[in-house]
Order: C-alpha cells, then structure tokens, then sequence
C-alpha cells in the first residue's frame, strides 16, 4: 500500500513551483464561483424571474464567455498573461459583489454578461502562463494538476454554498464568491509577479502565425466543440434520465456524479503520467477518449439494467480523463507557432460554444424525442467528433512526411 501511494505522489514530481500556485490560485477561484450552480435557483426564487427569463439569462451567460474569451486571448497576446489574470481576477471579484444589487430582467443580463466577460479572460491568459511556467515535457501533467484543482473547486464550491445559502442567504454567496476572486488576486500578486516567478518555456515567434490560418487547428476547434456538447449532458440531461429513467433518488444521482470526481482524483494524475511514456500521439488519444465518450451513451439504450448507467459513467470519466488533458496540451503546442493568447482563447471558446448550445439542445431533444432517441443522436456527434479527430491525425502525418520529404531534398541538394 506505502509503495502504491509513493508510486502515486511520483506522477506529481517534476512540476514547478509555479505550476502548484497557479493550481491553488484556480482552486480558490473556480470554488469561489459557487453562485453559478444556485444561479437559476437564485433568479427563480429571490428574483421572481420566469423560464424564459432564466434561459435568456444563460444565454447572456454564455455570450459573455465567449466574448470574454476571446478579449482575454487578444489582451494576452498585447500586454502579457500576468497582467490580464490578476485585472481578471480583481474585477470578477468586484463585479459580483455588485451583480446582488441588479434586480431587474435588463440590468441582469447586462450585469452576468459583464461578470462572465471579465471572468473568463481568465482562462487564456491562465493557459499561457501555465504553459510558460511548465517544461515541455511536463505540459500534460501541468494541466492535469489544473484539472484536479478545478474539479475540487467544483466539488467543494457548491457544497459550501448550499451552507452558505442556508446560514446567510443568496447574497452572502455573492459577497464570498467576491472576496475569494479578490483574495485570489492577492495570492497571484505575491507569488506568480513577473519579478520573481521562473518561466521555463519562453516562446517568442518572429513571424506568428494566425491561429485562423491554422487548418489544422481548425479542425480541432470543430471537434472539440461537438466533444463538448456531448460531454455536457452529463451536467444536464443525464440526472433527469437517471431520476425519471431510473428512478434513481437525488443522494444515489450525487453517489454517481460523485464517482467521477473521486475516479478522476484518484485515477488522473498517474494514468496521463503512463499515457505520455507510450507512442501515442496526442491525436490518437483524443480520438480513443472521444469513442469511449460516445460509447458510454450507446450503451445506455442496450440494456434497462441499472448496471449500464455505471458503465456509461465509467467510460465517460475515462474519456474525459484522457480526451481533456491532451487536447489542452495539443492547443498549447500549436500555440506556440503563433499568438499563444489568440490559440488557448479560441480553445476555451469551443467549448464557451458548447455551454451556448449543449445544454439547450439536450433538454429540447429529451422533452420532443425521448430519452433513447436523444442518445441516437448524441451518439451520432460523437461519432462525428471521432471522424473529425481522424481527419487531424491523418492531416498531421501528412504534413509529418511532406516535411521530412523535404529535409531530404535539402540534404540531397547540399551533396550535389
């Protein structure tokens, strides 16, 4: 057991100082935003607002992703990673201290899409700095550690605000969701100041190249957002199909989405340290965590044993753990040929994307078509995913062999 837990602190080593504060700095970040899950709860109950006002709220929501994403990448490439987290950080914190003080249909849309378009220029920046702050060799691992971080902030987040809501009411959760993004600020200033933190893979790019003339990133892009729809039922549709399928209660639907977590916190880590030691390209292995993804909603319509909602949890959690941090690290590799900021924006912007219409879309396919229906159709985009993920690692190769061709031709030249 000694051997096996030392074994698991292994996959751990080798990562920067840095690394482990920008983990933390997300840690208290992502937790902070526990407002976010109580959202439509929130708008409903304290605001009177309606289902249609709820919608258009998320709509706005996701917008502000978007478009926050992409500000944040193009203030990345202009004034550098550093200053845009902490402005970032300082003014989400800000902002939803003052989003309780909106009251109104109007001047809520206005103030979430604010709030989300100052958050999530968060998530570019953060993505450049992490690569600078990793050696080439770790950059899989390093964003694994922020995966781990960001899914204990999930976890722990809207725990500690359902106490909150409890004990001090929905605007407490506004002031503490402000004074962790402002206390995480703090943190960021002290120990990630350009004067003192130790960048590890500095990029500079004579001539950058768009990330929009980048074919194949493009076609990456496409997969990931359909990767994303996919992957975001688990979030939406698949607890109305486990209660209203199933019969599950709502403590064995939290056992099951707990299951992820834990399988994920355990298991990540050391299964991505023993993926980047074999000959896989980062290709391949998006393209396996995409079937295994798909996989785990085709089952669900094979059998009405209970069983299969396990297996179809255990092979989502899989693909997510595989498919997510190589797709992360093949965004931060292409980066490097060009506007690092431009390429992880329109990487968080695929699945801000996804946000906009995966929940949507499931939710308006299992109320007109069914749940097994709804799977179909989910099964068939990740069958497009993986198609897409297929077309990349074929494209890859072949620009592969057309350069070593022409390494050749230039050795040959130079004998002649």
């Amino acid at each position: 057991m000694k051997t096996l837990f030392n074994n698991y602190l292994d996959t751990f080593k080798g990562l920067s100082t840095e690394v482990w504060w920008l983990s933390l700095i997300t840690l208290i970040n992502r937790a902070g935003t526990m407002v976010i899950p109580f959202l439509s709860l929130y708008l409903r109950e304290s605001l009177d607002f309606s289902f249609s006002d709820v919608g258009w709220v998320m709509s706005a929501f996701g917008l502000g992703s978007v478009i926050g994403s992409w500000l944040g990448g193009k203030l990345t490439d202009k004034i550098g990673y550093y200053k845009v987290m902490v402005y970032s950080l300082l003014g989400t914190g800000i902002l939803f201290i003052a989003l309780q003080f909106l009251t109104t249909f109007v001047t809520f849309c206005l103030g979430i899409f604010l709030v989300m378009l100052v958050a999530d220029m968060f998530r570019p920046a953060m993505f450049v700095a992490l690569s600078a702050y990793s050696k080439p060799e770790n950059k899989t691992r390093s964003v694994t550690l922020i995966r781990l971080a960001i899914n204990l902030g999930f976890s722990a987040g809207p725990a500690i605000g359902g106490i909150i809501i409890t004990t001090l009411s929905y605007g407490g959760l506004f002031w503490v969701d402000g004074i962790t993004c402002i206390a995480a600020t703090f943190v960021l200033i002290n120990v990630l100041n350009p004067k003192t933190a130790k960048t590890l893979d500095t990029v500079k790019t004579e001539n950058p190249k768009s990330a929009y003339a980048d074919k194949a990133f493009l076609i990456f892009l496409v997969a990931m957002v359909l990767f994303g729809i996919i992957f975001l039922q688990y979030f939406s549709t698949m607890p109305l199909y486990y209660k209203d399928a199933h019969m599950l209660t709502e403590f064995e639907i939290g056992v099951l989405l707990g299951m992820n977590g834990f399988i994920i916190f355990v298991f990540e880590m050391p299964l991505i340290k023993w993926l980047e030691n074999t000959t896989f390209t980062k290709s391949g292995l998006m393209l396996f965590g995409a079937i295994l993804t798909g996989l785990s909603f085709l089952i669900l319509n094979m059998s009405s044993w209970i069983g299969v909602v396990i297996i179809g949890m255990l092979l989502m959690t899989f693909g997510e753990m595989i498919a997510f941090p190589f797709s992360n690290a093949f965004a931060m590799d292409r980066a490097k040929k060009g506007n690092q900021g431009e390429y992880m924006a329109l990487y968080s912007i695929s699945f801000s994307i996804a946000h906009i219409f995966g929940h949507n879309m499931g939710l308006q396919m299992i109320d007109n078509i069914g749940f097994d229906n709804t799977w179909y159709i989910i099964t068939i985009l990740a069958a497009l995913c993986v198609f897409l993920l297929f077309l990349l690692s074929q494209f890859l190769n072949f620009k592969k062999k057309q350069k070593g061709k022409r390494k050749e031709e230039e050795t040959e030249t130079l004998w002649i």
